[in-house]
């Protein structure tokens, strides 16, 4: 046997050199191959609970927001706050403390029958407060149809303010004048006023106001 394979032998061939070198490269490949798989897994799970936690803050801040108006006006009832440029109405005058109840609701009216010739002024409800006076400001509700079919034209109820105005000098119609002076305060009256002491019989120069025959129920509320 030569010197030259006594050296080299069995274990240092040129073949076992290569194999074992690929055998390295295979392992170092896979190792590297679980390296990445490794990194992608933990990545995917970071990003997962990232999404959860800001999924988890808009939750929290979108369900805290149910629970509170969404803006101010719907915290503040706009009915019971007024502008603040806006001055407050004056205070509708009060029923006398011993008026009648029924005053303070409003009346059905029926129409009448008959012709009607004349002023004609029933007592309704008695007042016990002082009569009314020529002259001075009376303040009243008061419901006004049309005295043959009952058909309402004109209500105070409507605007839910009652109506104050001098009485008995020519700032209404002449069956008002008449009709509520001498009334105690108090009291419901109903006035069957005929056209010629209302707004006329002739619609053509009343001006759309109602003409012929009236029906007024008037509550005399207070009287200065």
């Amino acid at each position: 046997m030569s010197e030259r394979t006594q050296q080299t032998g069995p274990d240092q061939s040129p073949a076992t050199k290569s194999g074992r070198r690929l055998a390295a490269q295979l392992a170092a490949k896979k190792a590297a191959d679980r390296k990445r798989k490794r990194n992608a897994v933990i990545s995917g799970l970071a990003a997962v609970a990232v999404a959860g936690v800001l999924i988890g803050v808009f939750v929290t801040i979108g369900g805290g927001g149910d629970d509170k108006p969404k803006n101010q006006a719907d915290a503040t009832p706009s009915a019971t706050v007024p502008a603040p440029d806006e001055p407050a109405a004056p205070p509708a005058p009060q029923l006398p403390a011993d008026a009648d109840p029924a005053l303070k609701t409003k009346p059905t009216v029926k129409p009448g029958t008959g012709e009607l010739k004349k002023l004609a002024v029933t007592p309704l409800i008695k007042g016990t407060g002082p009569a009314v006076k020529k002259g001075q400001n009376i303040t009243t509700n008061y419901v006004g149809v049309f005295f043959k079919d009952g058909k309402e034209f004109d209500s105070s109820w409507k605007g839910g303010q009652p109506v104050t105005f001098p009485i008995g000098v020519g700032q209404v119609i002449p069956g008002w004048d008449q009709g509520l002076v001498g009334v105690t305060v108090g009291s419901r009256v109903q006035l069957d006023i005929p056209g010629e002491l209302g707004y006329g019989n002739d619609p053509a120069a009343a001006g759309g106001r109602p003409t012929g025959p009236l029906r007024f129920v008037v509550d005399v509320i207070a009287a200065q």
